[in-house]
């Protein structure tokens, strides 16, 4: 494992979409994201899609596919949720996600790694309400969070097309400076949390 000292850009970040569908609007938002990224970001989807619900029965013996998801978010320094909101919460894919990485107890992968949090919605408050439940289970799971700027994004039709390109230019040097925010967020936390070892 490395020391701090050779904690060095680039930073290894893993993503997660929030939502299981091909058209989910976070998905595009996560490409405008990683497009928008200073290039000292290397970004790996973390996959949340194939993982069974989680049930303790596992703890003695995770299934395959849960190991390697886990492995996938250890590598990473640091973490991005893309979620959005339903119901007023965070989506059950995500929170199930949430749960195979912290368990067994004392094997939680998401603990002490930088962490930002963002989401879209069509709606005028943009995935808040999901956002703080997510913040919440973050600070359980001790993960440093980046508390601003805070992003809540309003998805109008065409803000955001298939390939990430955004078209406000408000909206994309907001969403520029939020990732330069994340990385500046990484590098602090990489200087005091001890890694790993």
């Amino acid at each position: 494992m490395a020391t701090i000292n050779e904690l060095q850009p680039p930073y290894r970040v893993g993503y997660f979409v929030g939502s299981l569908s091909s058209a989910s609007i976070n998905r595009r938002l996560s490409k405008a994201l990683l497009r928008l990224a200073p290039a000292e970001l290397l970004f790996t989807e973390i996959e949340i899609g194939n993982l069974p619900l989680y049930n303790r029965d596992f703890d003695g013996d995770y299934p395959q596919v849960a190991r390697d998801y886990k492995a996938s978010i250890a590598a990473q320094e640091a973490l991005l949720f893309v979620t959005p909101e339903y119901n007023r919460s965070i989506p059950g894919a995500l929170k199930n996600a949430i749960d195979w990485a912290s368990r067994p107890y004392g094997e939680n992968v998401i603990a002490r790694k930088a962490t930002a949090v963002i989401g879209a919605s069509m709606g005028a408050i943009g995935t808040a309400v999901a956002q703080q439940q997510l913040r919440s289970v973050l600070s359980f799971l001790q993960a440093p969070q980046m508390n601003a700027p805070e992003a809540y994004i309003q998805m109008r039709p065409g803000l955001i097309d298939d390939d990430g390109v955004v078209s406000d230019e408000s909206t994309e040097a907001f969403l520029r400076g939020f990732m330069v925010s994340f990385f500046e967020y990484i590098e602090r936390v990489l200087t005091v949390v001890p890694a790993p070892q």
